[in-house]
Order: C-alpha cells, then sequence, then structure tokens
C-alpha cells in the first residue's frame, strides 16, 4: 500500500513538469512573449500541488490489491519508464496544451493573434518600444504590455490547478476505476479545494501584482482549461477500462506503471 500510494503521489507530481518547462522551451525557439513565469512555477510547486501530494499518503488500497502478484524489488522499481511516459508524455502534454490554449485565447482577446507573437519577444520586452503594435494596429506601451504578460502568467498558473484536479483523481488508482475507488479520502477532497482557494487567493488578492506579479482573471478565463481537465479523466478511465478488460495485453505493458 505505502509503495503503490508513493507511486500516485510521484506520477501527480511529476506530471506538472512539462506544462512548467514548455512555456520556457516556447519563448526560446519561437521568440514569443513569456507564457509562465518563474515566480508562478514556485507557486505551483511549493503551494498548490503540495497538499494534493501529501493526500495521496492517506489514500485506500484498491480493491484488487490482494490479487496482484508480490513485488519484485529487483525488477518493480518505484519510478520506471512506464510512469515517466504516462506523467510526461502523454498526461503532461494534454496539461500543456490547456495552459497554451489559455495563453492563446487571452492574446487574441487584446488583439494579439498567434501569428503576430511568433520573433515578437525582442520588441516585447524593449523598454525602448512604446508603440507596438498588435494584430489591429493598437499600440501597446511596455507598461500595458507587461501587464498583459503577467495576466498570462497567471492564467496559465491557473490553468495548471485545473488540470491537476483531474490528474489528482486520476492519480487515485492504477487499474481500478475512479468510480470503484470513490472520493472517501477526505484529506484529499480538502486538498482540491486548498489548490483551487490558493489559486484564487493569488489571483485576486490585492497586492499580489506588485509582489507576485500575478493579476485578478476575468472569470472566464478560469474556464477555457476546464475541456482539457475532463479530456485527462476521460482518457485515463479508458486506460484503466482497456487494461482490466486485456490484462497482461500491451496496453498493461506500456501504461500500467
Amino acid at each position: 500500500l505505502i509503495f503503490d500510494n508513493l507511486k500516485k503521489s510521484i506520477a501527480y507530481t511529476l506530471t506538472s513538469n512539462i506544462p512548467e518547462i514548455s512555456p520556457f522551451l516556447l519563448f526560446i525557439l519561437a521568440d514569443v512573449p513569456l507564457p509562465l513565469g518563474t515566480v508562478t512555477i514556485l507557486c505551483i510547486d511549493l503551494g498548490t500541488d503540495m497538499v494534493p501530494a501529501i493526500s495521496m499518503a492517506y489514500e485506500q488500497a484498491e480493491s484488487d490489491i490482494m490479487k496482484r502478484q508480490p513485488r519484485n524489488p529487483f525488477t518493480d522499481k518505484l519510478v520506471n519508464e512506464r510512469l515517466i511516459s504516462m506523467a510526461y508524455g502523454q498526461i503532461g502534454m494534454i496539461q500543456a496544451s490547456a495552459g497554451f490554449f489559455v495563453y492563446t485565447v487571452i492574446l487574441c482577446e487584446n488583439g494579439f493573434w498567434p501569428t503576430r507573437l511568433l520573433g515578437l519577444r525582442r520588441a516585447w520586452d524593449s523598454q525602448a518600444v512604446n508603440d507596438l503594435e498588435d494584430s489591429y494596429g493598437q499600440e501597446w506601451t511596455y507598461t500595458d504590455r507587461k501587464i498583459l504578460e503577467y495576466t498570462c502568467h497567471t492564467a496559465f498558473f491557473v490553468s495548471i490547478v485545473v488540470v491537476q484536479w483531474a490528474d489528482l483523481i486520476i492519480c487515485k488508482t492504477r487499474k481500478n476505476s475512479v468510480f470503484q475507488q470513490g472520493m472517501k479520502n477526505h484529506f484529499m477532497n480538502f486538498g482540491l479545494c486548498f489548490e483551487t482557494a490558493l489559486a484564487a487567493f493569488l489571483s485576486y488578492t490585492p497586492g499580489m501584482d506588485k509582489g507576485l506579479r500575478m493579476y485578478p482573471l476575468k472569470i472566464n478565463w478560469w474556464l477555457p482549461a476546464i475541456p482539457f481537465s475532463l479530456a485527462i479523466f476521460c482518457y485515463d478511465e479508458t486506460r484503466k477500462f482497456l487494461l482490466r478488460r486485456n490484462p497482461g495485453g500491451w496496453i498493461e505493458k506500456e501504461t500500467y506503471y
């Protein structure tokens, strides 16, 4: 049980690394304004993800735990290639897509279409440029651009919190459906509420724009990440269903961590 719950906690924690590092890769490779700041990454790692990750320690055993073969200490590692594949290659990619979608939505609403963003970094970050034109010919000062950028950082941060809801729920089980396991872990339920409340606190508390460069979001900017959260949940439930239906099959060999 301890080994199981450690695996689940690690899987949950590792997943958010992809949406945290991919904005910097796009920033470097495509020369776009930075989608996510370092302060907001710290808010995820040291804030919103802490309580949910710890809550995995209180998760009850899955109903099939006594039907499994004894763990081989030489081959059954805590972190294996299948766990990395699930966390980084699959769920993490969906989470990163959610963040970039929210980032694009906010910039489009403010006049910057994706094609305008490519190669814009140098002019965007230059304090000397106070007449930068967006896709509609509107001019933006350096200060206004930075406020928009930090709003995007906050929205990207909130989108990661939203998709981590689904990630936390799917990590409750390795093979069983979440509907079989239930939501009886009250500490985990508290963790879901805690990370949401903390995200709202960091976004809407007066003075956060000065301290952490986090700006209040329109309520509809919380919504674009929700379909991605549902996609993560449905994707993993389907994977577990096929895994239970075909024991020892290809899906178990490639994705059962």
